[in-house]
């Protein structure tokens, strides 16, 4: 049902405007490159050797910072508060899950960059993208987290701000049951795969990794493990709060964020760096491992296995509520 008196405020119709001017420039950069333009790619870079590889990931990276446009103009318009919560939920969970590794890593990145006095710690090592591409990019992704992400709390608030109220103690046993705890509890077993492979790597050991991936470890290789890896257990701890509701005191709100961000990017990048592995490279240094794509496999199992929990403990929270 559409709350009475809902109108867009003042500061919703800036943030929309922000969170769309914020998808322009990776947008009009993938139109480019489309189109065969060449604009902040170097010359020797990995991208030129699959032109039509490199068309089609573009085309399918364009639709989807369009979907960031419509869910802007969705979480602000009045008809927007009718569409069904699946339609919305599930873009917004991905929206999430792929724009927070980024608005976390890029920011950590270029303090390691400034603490180590290395200008070049946030950029690969051999030519792939101009260096401008990546602060334009990521620094519009990173906003477009921000914005969207505000817009969607103000709209969940509005829509569904009694799922998210009281302690853990005061949600009802069949909110979880047995069937959810069971799936919580094998999202758990899947992450230790991927949990193991990233503190394999976290050690110094470049098992798992490609001869170039191996040659080229620098403070970045490390930083985006490690929040990888805090991201995978945030994900399996904050789940088994949520579904074993324990410990009571805590409240619903901050374990649920905590939960719908971690799942997300656990799930999504498994996603992405799964598809990313599949694409075909001739350079047998550069090919990913076999140990590599099962933990690709494995974050993307706990994500999706774990996601599918708290979408369970919402609809009977909703229901209950």
């Amino acid at each position: 049902m559409t709350p009475t008196g809902y109108r867009p405020s003042p500061l919703r119709r800036v943030l929309r405007v922000l969170a769309i001017v914020a998808c322009l420039p990776y947008i009009s950069l993938k139109v480019v490159w489309v189109a065969g333009g060449e604009l902040g790619i170097p010359a020797g870079s990995e991208l030129l050797e699959h032109p039509t590889l490199l068309a089609v990931a573009n085309s399918i990276s364009v639709l989807a910072d369009a979907v960031v446009v419509v869910l802007a103009l969705l979480l602000t318009q009045e008809w927007g508060l009718r569409v069904r919560a699946w339609l919305l939920a599930f873009p917004m969970w991905a929206a999430t899950g792929l724009l927070a590794p980024i608005m976390a890593g890029y920011p950590a990145q270029l303090a390691v960059a400034l603490i180590s006095g290395d200008e070049q710690a946030a950029a690969p090592s051999e030519p792939f993208l101009d260096e401008w591409v990546f602060a334009v990019v990521y620094g519009g992704f990173i906003l477009q987290g921000l914005t969207l992400g505000t817009l969607f709390v103000l709209y969940a608030r509005d829509r569904w701000g009694r799922v998210w109220r009281g302690r853990l103690g005061e949600v009802a046993a069949r909110v979880s049951g047995p069937g959810v705890r069971a799936a919580a509890l094998a999202g758990a077993v899947t992450s230790l795969v991927p949990a193991a492979v990233q503190l394999i790597w976290l050690s110094g050991s470049a098992r798992g990794l490609s001869a170039q991936r191996a040659a080229e470890r620098d403070a970045d290789f490390y930083v985006l493990s490690a929040i990888q890896l805090a991201f995978l257990v945030a994900a399996v701890v904050f789940t088994l709060v949520l579904v074993l509701r324990r410990p009571a005191r805590l409240g619903v709100r901050p374990v649920l964020a905590l939960a719908w961000v971690s799942t997300g990017a656990v799930g999504c990048w498994g996603a992405y760096m799964s598809l990313v592995a599949l694409m075909p490279e001739d350079n047998p240094a550069q090919q990913v491992t076999g140990l590599a794509q099962l933990s690709y496999a494995g974050e993307m199992i706990t994500g999706f296995l774990l996601a599918a929990c708290v979408a369970v403990f919402l609809r009977r929270r909703s229901a209950e509520a």
